[in-house]
Order: structure tokens, then sequence, then C-alpha cells
């Protein structure tokens, strides 16, 4: 009687047998593919604006923004090198523009946010009407919107750059259309849209003008500012997050953007956050003071301290607790809304 063929060399013939049809073993990879926890290939990491800040300057003087389109040095994750992306559903960059430039007009599928990091007096034009842009403001080119960025002021102009990009490549839904002229025709005055939605009012008979999306596409600095102060002078301080508010969409008072959810919170001098870990990865933007970020995944752990015009990404369900001696604030952006309408977000708060 002939010795039966062992069992691993069986599976081996069945597998190099199957693999010209196409054909996998799911039980090779069950556990990879649903894993017991999210399991993100991200890492955390900073980048500090005095270190990027040079490399920005030094790209303009070696393409202007008209040649680039858009002159953006990527915020790659160290992790996700060479896939544009800083988590794996999320674009960031830094954009420079200098005097007298534009980056041309154009619109595509993928939603945009700006974050103006450093100068004023550039503007962003969304469907007719501009938008000055000033330190610490918010703005939203909404999916498939034409859109453009000029200058005309005397001094550098710097904002992050946030995307869906990773996302709608992952649905093949990317469309991009160039405009036929440099600067599309301003049609409406500068304030339109937020004389319109932004006083709690809106329009009696009206059609949301970028359809999921806000139909406030610049929220100023100095509001957000002053509401978050009002906070720390009568509320009581959250133990993890210290005063954080989201930006909403005054139609539906739900997220701004429909896959971007926005954010921004006071850290109160003295602060020492307690840790919490989320399955929306976010991407931050110090806009005042100082601070630190601790972060631990498993057995391994990173300190970051950050001051203004930093950046730093908390990857999926890692565990992060922030702290300022000082007092910080910080805007943020994650994948937040898509987590939510697909029923996928969870959150713990650790004590």
């Amino acid at each position: 009687m002939n010795a039966p063929i062992p069992t691993a060399q069986v599976r081996e013939q069945l597998y190099r047998d199957m693999d010209a049809y196409n054909l996998t073993p799911l039980w090779e990879v069950l556990h990879a593919l649903v894993p017991p926890r999210p399991a993100s290939p991200c890492a955390p990491a900073l980048w500090k604006y005095d270190e990027v800040r040079p490399f920005l300057m030094r790209a303009g003087d070696a393409i202007t923004a008209e040649e680039a389109v858009r002159r953006v040095l990527i915020l790659e994750n160290p992790n996700l090198r060479g896939q544009s992306c800083i988590t794996q559903s999320l674009y960031a960059g830094l954009q420079l523009i200098l005097p007298g430039e534009v980056a041309p007009s154009h619109r595509h599928t993928q939603s945009a946010l700006r974050f103006i990091v450093e100068g004023s007096g550039a503007y962003t034009a969304v469907d007719g009407e501009r938008t000055t842009m000033r330190p610490g403001d918010f703005i939203i080119t909404p999916s498939w919107t034409w859109h453009d960025h000029g200058h005309e002021a005397d001094e550098p102009v710097v904002w992050l750059d946030g995307l869906d990009i990773p996302m709608l490549r992952f649905f093949d839904a990317g469309f991009a259309q160039n405009d036929t002229s440099k600067s599309q025709q301003v049609t409406r005055p500068e304030g339109t849209s937020f004389a319109r939605y932004g006083h709690n009012m809106v329009p009696v008979r009206h059609a949301p003008p970028f359809g999921k999306t806000s139909p406030i596409f610049s929220y100023p600095y100095e509001r957000s500012r002053e509401a978050l102060h009002e906070l720390e002078q009568h509320a009581p301080v959250d133990a993890w997050d210290g005063f954080k508010l989201r930006y909403v969409n005054p139609l539906t008072g739900g997220w701004t953007m429909p896959t971007i959810g926005t954010f921004m919170q006071r850290l109160p001098a003295g602060f020492q956050g307690q840790g919490w870990r989320q399955t929306d990865g976010a991407v931050y933007s110090v806009v005042e003071g100082e601070g630190e970020v601790q972060i631990q995944q498993d057995e391994r752990s990173w300190s970051f301290r950050f001051g203004p015009r930093d950046h730093f990404v908390v990857p999926s369900w890692h565990t992060a607790r922030l702290s300022s001696s000082k007092g910080c604030v910080l805007f943020s952006f994650s994948d937040r809304p898509v987590h939510e309408a697909l029923g996928i977000h969870n959150e713990e708060r650790l004590s």
C-alpha cells in the first residue's frame, strides 16, 4: 500500500493547479483580511515647518505656479512613500503661491480643503466667487467645481491642501478637467456665500449650490477662534480633546464635506490629555502655540513636540494623548464622515 501524500503537499499542489485560473485560498489570508482590530500600515509622523519651508521656497525658484499647475510638496506618510498619501484614504500637501502668480483654473471630482498656514492676500475662486486667504482660514473646493488661486499681495502664501485623492482612487472615480482660461470670471462679490448661508439663516427658496458640500466655502479663522475662546471661558474642558468643535454644513448641520471631516480645537494652558483612539486617521495643523502628542501602537511609541505651522498625523487605531503647557490651537481633518456613513466608525476614550 502506498504511503499517504502529506497534507502540505496536497495543499501546495492544489494552489499551483488553480493559480492559472486566478483562484486563491481564503484560509491562507483570512486573518489578514478580517483582523481582530485595525492594523494600519501608516506611521505617525511630524513635519516641522521650519524644516519644510526652505524646500517650499526653493520650489518657488525651481518652477512657476502655472507650469506646476499646483506647486505643492506632498506630505507622504513614511510607510507609504511613493503613494502620494498621508493616510490610506487621505492626501495632504503644502502649496506655495508667490506674488503675481495664478494657479490656473481646473476642476476635479476629488473634494479639497485649504487651510491657510502662512501669509495673507492670496485668493481662491470657486464657481465665480473669490475669497481672500488669511492664516487659520478653512476654505473648501467642492467636488467638480471650477477653482483657481491667485496672489495680488506682496508676500509668499502657503496653505495645507487636504484631499480625498486616495479614496477616489480606490473607487476608480477620479475625473479632472482644465479650464479654457487661466482665471475664471468673477460673477459674485466676495462674501456672497457667507451672507446667504453663514448667519444661521438661508434663502427661503434655494437648492444646495455644491450638492452635499457646504454652501459656505470659506470659514474665517477669526470666527472659529472667537468660538473657542468663549468655550474656554465658560464651558468645562474635555479631558481628551480640550475644547473641540467641528465645522458644519449650515443647510444640514452635518459635515462640511461628504468625505472629509474638519475640526478646530483649543488645548488650554496646562492641559494634560487622556488617551484616545479612533478608526479615522487624522491630520493636524498647528495654528497657534505649542504642545506635545504621544502616540502608541502595541509596543511602539512616538513623542512629537510641535509648534506653530507644524503638521502631524495620527493613524487609525493608534492611541494618542495631547498636552500643552502654554496652550495651543489645532486644526485637523479626517475621513470620519465616510466611516459614519458606512456605520463602521469606532472610538475609544481611555482613562
